[in-house]
């Protein structure tokens, strides 16, 4: 069975915040139509950061980005502003509106998007809510919700537009086990549902393995050291991949950061 076309293409990127240090080294990806694929990796891996790149927040330092075929330009505001009405983010904190009601926050992007009467507003909200299982608290503010309910909002809010990509920033962080369940299996659902292309930034391996058809592990140093199905990547013999996905304690990626010896950074003698 072919590969699906991919709707999204990372090709040969590096990235750094500034000249000193790159965040990503010659980085390739290929993110097909209609799949859930995980982006995992440790804290400051460049998972994230990918994410920003592909929205057109910060402009590449080497290679290209590449939406539907065309190239993402971060100088381009015409550009941006069209590929972004393609497109939901579920940020890793919600980043919900805390003055506005869980009515009003799913409303957003429809009523600065997609100049609809607020009639067709308001069903399209409710509908939204429907799917994540919160239409009673279309008249709640968000400080009379719990941390699991704010993430299935702002789920909602990603939705609105009915996105062809739906990008999920650390989406299980801080959730307890219930409320990280039932967040996994509206992630599933939803793409399923809607045939959107959904990206999963995560470290969290179980619950993304449970509900993606494909994985990219990213290093450390900003580099992919391994792709494929989750079972393919349970299988993996290669030692970081191993290290990653059971959660141990010693091997490739070390606990310090580099630095001189302790003994010299103190002054002390050997």
């Amino acid at each position: 069975m072919p590969e699906p076309q991919p709707l999204i293409e990372i090709d040969r990127v590096s990235f750094g915040y500034d000249t000193s240090r790159m965040v990503l080294h010659d980085v390739s990806l290929r993110f097909a139509r209609g799949q859930v694929t995980a982006i995992l990796g440790g804290s400051g891996c460049g998972k994230t950061t990918l994410l920003r790149l592909i929205a057109g927040v910060h402009a590449v330092a080497q290679g290209r980005v590449v939406f539907d075929g065309e190239p993402v330009d971060a100088s381009n505001r015409e550009q941006l502003y069209r590929l972004r009405r393609r497109l939901g983010m579920l940020f890793q904190f919600g980043a919900l509106f805390t003055d506005l009601s869980v009515f009003d926050n799913v409303a957003f992007p429809l009523r600065e998007h997609a100049g609809l009467p607020e009639s067709m507003v308001r069903d399209i909200v409710l509908m939204k809510l429907n799917a994540v299982g919160l239409r009673g608290a279309a008249p709640l503010r968000i400080s009379q919700v719990s941390g699991g309910m704010a993430r299935r909002i702002a789920l909602a809010r990603a939705i609105a537009l009915d996105p062809e990509l739906i990008m999920y920033d650390e989406p299980f962080t801080g959730l307890d086990p219930i409320a990280m369940g039932v967040t996994a299996n509206l992630i599933r659902k939803l793409n399923d549902a809607t045939g959107a292309t959904s990206l999963i930034v995560s470290h969290d391996v179980d619950e993304c393995f449970a509900i993606c058809d494909r994985a990219y592990l990213l290093s450390g140093g900003g580099r992919v050291v391994a792709h494929g199905t989750p079972a393919e990547l349970r299988a993996s013999t290669d030692p970081e991949v191993r290290q990653f996905i059971g959660g141990e304690p010693d091997g490739p990626v070390r606990f310090h950061y580099p630095a001189a010896p302790l003994a010299q950074d103190l002054g002390l003698r050997a």
